[in-house]
């Protein structure tokens, strides 16, 4: 890390900390969002009185967990509807359950959608870290976090079917249907399908009717969703939360996850992604969602906002259903709710798997087509993921050995020479002879065998595998919920101690992971520290101040971060450690090392009509006459 990088980093918080201050509501916002949540409760609290005068106490059900509130359900498995309900409007909305072996999904008869999605298998971490025994389903989103609804512009204005009462018009232990019928024979049809074991929902649109009412082009879904927090770190996962979606041409594409974005669809669309960290909603069109009138937004919580607590953020897009006709038009799409696993994700055949963070370009390739796969024959085992971590980071760093071994005798030969090479230093002490400094110091490479760059080349090797594992281990769902050692959950970070207060760039807790890491990388660093040369110039940074440096700087970085990565990078550098001093005592001989280099220059000395000259160092003196030639037209003026 040089002296830029660590300016830079000083900067960004600087401007962050700016941000967050400037960033304050004033006191007319204040009250505007104080009377819309006056809004909301009086809405709610109208809509849960209707509800209970419409729906037969035996028809109820409670869905809890530890912030949730008493929601009004039929369940399905009490309640009997016939293949044909007769088609009448209820005074008001009902929630109707229904369930896979994976999902629980509560449709409201307003608007005919999804209201709530729960996921058996898993639990958020607050109910995960009661330690129970039991799994309380993980709620993607509840009741009036979403909303799902079809805008139909007709005469001057348009339909919402979002603000409609719908029928069931038929339902089945994995099917149920719902309608809509408008004035002239104008009907709307929703049809949710469950598919037996899986995450997935087949879903229908069904039009009929609006011939010569409607232009096909202009009908809109529109897709909105307020994600809830289900992570022990709030700020981690609403850092990676984002809406994700691929063009049918140009491919995969995303919104920021930094904050507020938004942008209109610049191709057809295949699928539209809410991300969330561990787990996603899809929507997949069968065939494209049309370009024209077609758009994505992320809204994220000012700090005084209610949902700051406990939501991450507002994702919505709006989706040209690309209709040719609405007289008797269907529309058919599937709806996926489950998690960021990259088996999962693959099964499907749509390219789900490119919402995975693992880096772009080179990073994402080593992680896909390296460090991935063995991470799950490894997990495949049977073995606790902390073994699988430990057993990844020997195979990568073994792999790597002769890299390393390459960068010893690299930094070996450097330290024989360095005595000569500041003793040449001593002699140009002018900045006028840097040129013959230069010259002198090259010469002595090449006659000795050794240079600067054969260790730097292998260091370039190894650094993108380094920086894709950043990438690799925060992205995985197998380190999810995963215990090892004193971490209870590697996706997170991991707590010998808590403070009960925040410290500002540090957090409210010690990780001990982290501070394994940054002493294991100052040993490194101290190992290593004798192939740094104190800078001969003034103004140019000290390389040992700075990376002593850089493992400080690690302890505040990686604090909130994985447990899982820094346990990786924990073990990658002590066996590092371990490595270089193998290499050192038992297969690398400085002694011989020295002699070697010794008789390379000796040679080289007793031949100097071989010696001839590189390309280089012509260049070098080239550049020394023209140097010595601009001082002195200097010293003339």
């Amino acid at each position: 890390m040089d002296k830029n990088t660590v300016i830079g980093l000083v900067i960004i918080g600087v401007i962050l900390s700016v941000f967050t201050i400037f960033n304050q509501p004033t006191e007319e916002e204040l009250k505007e969002q104080q009377a819309k949540k006056e809004l909301t409760e009086q809405r709610k609290a109208e809509n849960k009185k209707n509800t209970k005068e419409a729906t037969h106490e035996d028809n109820k059900a409670e869905v809890k967990d530890s912030s949730s509130t008493e929601t009004e359900v039929i369940d399905t498995n009490t309640v009997a509807l016939t293949a044909e309900v007769k088609s009448t409007t209820p005074l008001a909305s009902e929630i109707i359950r229904m369930e896979n072996e994976k999902l629980i999904v509560d449709f409201d008869t307003k608007g005919g959608q999804i209201s709530s999605v729960y996921l058996k298998e898993f639990e958020t971490y607050h109910d995960f870290a009661k330690d129970d025994g039991k799994i309380t389903p993980l709620a993607l989103f509840r009741k009036g976090d979403a909303t799902n609804h079809l805008i139909i512009p007709m005469d001057g204005k348009e339909i919402n079917t979002a603000k409609e009462i719908f029928t069931v018009k038929s339902k089945t232990n994995d099917k149920i249907v719902f309608q809509l019928k408008k004035e002239e024979n104008q009907v709307v049809e929703f049809v949710y399908h469950f598919n037996k074991d899986a995450y997935d929902i087949d879903y229908s649109i069904n039009l009929r009717g609006f011939s010569g009412k409607v232009t096909p082009q202009n009908v809109v879904f529109n897709w909105e969703v307020a994600m809830r927090k289900t992570e022990r770190l709030f700020s981690e996962q609403r850092r990676v939360s984002t809406v994700c979606y691929n063009y049918k041409n140009e491919g995969f594409s995303w919104l920021s996850e930094m904050g507020d974005d938004e942008e209109e669809a610049e191709d057809n669309i295949e699928w539209v992604n809410f991300k969330q960290g561990y787990f996603s909603s899809f929507l997949k069109a069968e065939s494209s969602f049309a370009k024209k009138g077609s758009s994505f937004k992320i809204d994220t919580y000012d700090a005084n906002e209610e949902k700051d607590w406990t939501h991450l953020k507002d994702f919505s897009t709006s989706l040209n259903l690309n209709l040719k006709s609405v007289d008797n038009a269907s529309v058919h799409m599937n709806w996926f709710f489950g998690p960021n696993d990259d088996s999962v994700l693959e099964s499907y055949n749509a390219g789900y798997e490119d919402i995975l963070n693992y880096g772009w370009g080179l990073f994402r390739w080593i992680n896909i087509y390296a460090v991935q796969p063995m991470f799950e024959v490894l997990g495949s085992t049977g073995m606790s993921i902390g073994i699988a971590i430990l057993l990844l980071t020997f195979i990568i760093k073994f792999a790597l050995m002769p890299i390393q071994w390459k960068m010893y005798v690299s930094s070996a030969k450097m330290r024989i020479l360095k005595p000569e090479i500041e003793e040449i230093n001593n002699k140009f002490p002018d900045k006028a002879d840097a040129m013959k400094k230069q010259m002198e110091t090259m010469a002595l490479y090449k006659e000795s065998g050794a240079s600067p760059l054969s260790g730097c080349v292998p260091m370039l090797i190894q650094m993108p595998i380094l920086l894709a594992v950043f990438r690799f281990f925060p992205s995985t769902f197998a380190l999810r919920q995963e215990s090892f050692l004193w971490a209870e959950d590697l996706s997170s970070y991991d707590s010998i101690y808590d403070f009960g207060f925040n410290i500002w760039m540090y957090g409210d807790h010690i990780s001990l992971f982290t501070l394994l890491m940054a002493g294991t990388t100052l040993v490194y660093t101290f190992i290593n520290s004798g192939n740094m040369q104190t800078p001969q110039q003034p103004g140019m940074p000290n390389m040992k101040v700075i990376m002593y440096f850089f493992p400080i700087l690690m302890i505040f970085f990686f604090n909130n971060y994985s447990s899982g990565l820094s346990y990786y990078y924990f073990i990658s550098t002590l066996l590092s450690i371990l490595i270089m001093l193998m290499i050192k005592y038992f297969f690398v001989d400085e002694d011989k090392l020295k002699l070697k280099m010794a008789n390379r220059k000796a040679a080289a000395a007793a031949s100097p009509k071989k010696k001839g000259k590189s390309k280089f160092q012509e260049r070098l003196e080239q550049m020394q006459k023209a140097q010595l030639e601009q001082q002195n037209r200097k010293k003339k003026k």
